[in-house]
């Protein structure tokens, strides 16, 4: 850990006191003094009549609710201070410490950024004491090393401890996940896989804002879970929308949230500044999703206080009438109120109580300004890709306990003779789900048809529905249940049918999937496997959604692993590592099918077979293990070096033929993974020759190509280099595919120039 940087820690703790009050504090503290005190209650008793909230619990929330509130104050007063780094608060919707208080301290927790007094809730049911949950969300606010989720790389709500699964999003794409964990909930319990994080019986809860609920991944959710539901599958999912009746300037028009209502979804209302009522409606709602194990939506009324960040200027868009109407429904003082009228507390009391805490909290804020921060990229970057790759090796070779029953009656693929490329993916497939219990493959048309191309055919005969089913055709929601999954103990294998299919959800994946693990200091991983039927080339079956070759999304997300494999032995090593990277390291892989290749059977001449392949037995499994960024060469010539992947490898391969058969001495380096690329093998294959030329499928603008030549001169490769690529075009439909799209001529023409 670094020493503190020169010039902070400058912020003196004697000018806590004279730290300014706004309209907010201003209001709260007025108004509690006028408070009249009421005849001393039973603390025991309900705080109001017909309401189950007691005296006693009603002070223990308002403490967390006060709490929550002053960690707003403290983080403005850090921002002025230039050492807070995160101004949104929870100012309005401290009624969710109600939410927080009828579930269980165990139940699975994805939070609305405005969920502070959840979280101090939560920390406290879960035995810390009120100091931890305060002093964890300071450290966040000051982006400090020692924050106990996401050590300093952005203020969020999570801890492993207390099952808060942390997020990111200020919209709603953590809601697709959070019905993954309900769902995964019991499937996990159904498959009789161990290791789930989440206790029997669990119910998720999922906050978000009423912006939110617009969104289109909050939509699929919604989908999601009442899909599921109507055909009986459990998902015990509470969905609780915090409606404060405005997205940052924007309002939500009266009514919209009760009107938009997924009509197979049951609803439950509350005032969110009413403690008593919001608590007993939020346990009413949670033992309905608890017994039923189906979903539920809580619509929690709030308001909302101090702006929606510190640099929000309120007046610009909101009247005073209405800044000064969600004052007075302020669920502090509400609370407060409830406390003075039943005799459990006098005004002076909780003002002085108020003052206490104030000073401690902005005390605790002080002392998190002198914690040292991340000091390097190093540091920043340390739980991006944390691979060890003896154990993705040794996880790689595993096998089925039996694997002759595995089989059955049909011969273990490494006697069949040559397979294809589609077969070689489907007996891996089967290897792999015979090797891991907890794996479960999934998406659009994998299960009772095999897939489009046959590729997942018989294993759901072979697995059974459990294991191997069918999903609603929305790829977020099919990418949700794999983030959920994957975080509740079982290994999602998810298949997108197509390419352009997959940017329709790309967020689930850059936004989610593989910025958990960064956000939570490897605390919380997804380990997940997305196949995916890309690229062009497909002859007779066109049209753009169906020929993509754009893969520059997926190679600009940090820490993500891309898999490309052309021939068949190679698709099922790299398959067999993907699936260990992700038990091992918690790694997110994409695996990239060329679609094109699935039934090619010849290299050069019909009938040669030469791009068949037999299956390596399970014996050669380590020898022949191909490691995440390996490349594979073929040839020895000296002249030239075709760098080039998926369909890309065999028109390279008939070119380099020809070529060689004319006397030129050429040699191709097949790249296999283009994140990370295989940059050492890049290196050394260019050097051999000192002549390169990247043959690229994808397109010339943001393809991959841009990757590798870019490594080439980080790398100091001073001979020569060319690239050949597709052209910067969609794919139409038919023979004009041909006009935009890299060919083999294209591929030999640029060789020739180089040889020349």
């Amino acid at each position: 850990m670094s020493a503190q940087a020169p010039g902070r820690g400058a912020v003196r703790g004697d000018i806590i006191g004279l730290v300014a009050r706004d309209t907010v504090e201003t209001h709260f503290i007025e108004s509690v003094a006028a408070l009249s005190p009421g005849t001393r209650s039973d603390p025991g008793l309900p705080i109001r009549p017909g309401t189950t909230l007691t005296g006693a619990r009603c002070r223990d929330l308002f403490e967390i609710q006060l709490a929550s509130r002053l960690l707003d104050i403290a983080a403005r007063w850090l921002r002025e201070q230039g050492e807070g780094f995160y101004t949104i608060g929870s100012a309005g919707h401290e009624g969710n410490a109600a939410v927080a208080a009828a579930v269980r301290a165990t139940d699975p927790a994805l939070l609305h950024y405005r969920s502070g007094a959840f979280y101090l809730a939560r920390s406290v049911q879960a035995g810390r004491l009120a100091e931890e949950g305060l002093r964890d969300v300071l450290l966040g606010l000051a982006a400090a090393a020692e924050e106990p989720i996401a050590g300093g790389r952005h203020k969020v709500f999570g801890h492993p401890d207390l099952a808060i699964i942390p997020s990111t999003s200020t919209v709603a794409s953590h809601l697709p996940r959070a019905v993954g964990v309900a769902f995964a909930i019991e499937r996990a319990r159904k498959l009789g896989v161990p290791g789930s994080p989440f206790p029997a019986g669990s119910i998720v809860v999922c906050g978000f804002g009423d912006a939110s609920a617009n969104h289109a991944s909050a939509l699929t959710a919604f989908n999601t879970a009442a899909y599921c539901a109507y055909q009986g599958l459990p998902v015990p999912i509470l969905f609780v929308c915090e409606d404060n009746g405005i997205g940052i300037s924007v309002r939500t028009p009266p009514g919209w949230v009760e009107a938009s209502a997924h009509p197979l979804i049951p609803r439950f209302r509350a005032d969110g500044c009413d403690l008593p009522e919001a608590y007993d409606v939020a346990r009413e709602a949670a033992e309905h999703v608890r017994a039923r194990r189906s979903p539920a939506f809580l619509h929690l009324r709030t308001v909302r206080l101090m702006g929606h960040a510190g640099s929000d200027v309120e007046s610009a868009y909101r009247t005073p009438r209405e800044i000064a109407a969600d004052l007075e429904r302020d669920p502090l003082l509400a609370t407060a109120g409830l406390l003075v009228r039943a005799g459990l507390a006098d005004p002076d009391e909780l003002l002085a109580r108020y003052e206490t805490i104030r000073e401690h909290v902005l005390k605790l804020a002080l002392e998190s300004t002198r914690r040292p921060r991340l000091s390097s990229a190093r540091q920043v970057m340390a739980p991006l890709a944390p691979r060890r790759p003896a154990h993705v090796a040794a996880q790689a070779a595993a096998r089925a306990a039996d694997r002759a029953a595995l089989f059955g009656d049909q011969s273990p693929p490494d006697r069949e003779g040559p397979l294809t490329l589609s077969q070689a993916i489907n007996r891996t497939l089967t290897d792999i789900m015979g090797a891991h219990p907890e794996v479960i493959l999934f998406g659009e048309d994998v299960a009772r048809k095999g897939g489009v191309y046959g590729v997942t055919r018989g294993l759901l005969r072979r697995f059974g529905a459990g294991r191997v089913f069918d999903t609603l055709l929305d790829e977020q929601a099919l990418l949700g249940l794999a983030l959920g999954s994957a975080g509740a103990g079982l290994l999602p294998v998810a298949e997108i049918q197509y390419l352009a299919y997959l940017h329709n959800a790309l967020d689930q994946i850059r936004g989610e999937a593989a910025t958990l693990r960064f956000f939570s200091q490897g605390a919380y991983r997804n380990p997940m496997v997305v196949r995916v039927a890309a690229y062009a080339y497909q002859k007779g079956f066109g049209g753009h959604f169906h020929n993509d070759n754009s893969v520059a999304a997926l190679r600009d997300i940090p820490g993500l692993v891309v898999a490309s494999p052309a021939r068949p032995d190679d698709a099922a090593a790299m398959l067999r590592t993907c699936v260990a990277a992700a038990k091992a390291d918690g790694d997110v892989c994409v695996y990239l099918e060329p679609i094109a290749l699935y039934g090619t059977r010849d290299l050069m001449d019909e009938g040669d077979n030469g791009w068949l392949t037999p299956y390596v037995p399970p014996s050669r499994w380590a020898e022949t293990h191909v490691p995440i960024g390996k490349g594979r060469a073929y040839g020895d010539g000296r002249d030239l070096t075709i760098v080039t992947f998926g369909n890309g490898l065999r028109m390279s391969l008939r070119a380099a033929i020809r070529l060689t058969a004319e006397g030129y001495g050429c040699r191709v380096l097949d790249l296999r993974w283009l994140s990370p690329l295989p940059v050492d093998d890049l290196l050394r294959a260019a050097d051999l020759t000192g002549r390169v030329l990247v043959a690229d499928e994808t397109r010339g603008s943001g393809g991959v190509s841009e990757g590798v030549v870019t490594a080439l001169a980080d790398g100091g490769f001073a001979g020569r280099v060319a690239r050949v690529t597709s052209r910067d075009s969609f794919v139409p439909l038919g023979d004009a595919a041909a006009h935009v799209l890299l060919s083999e001529a294209d591929i030999e023409e640029a060789a020739r120039k180089m040889l020349a």
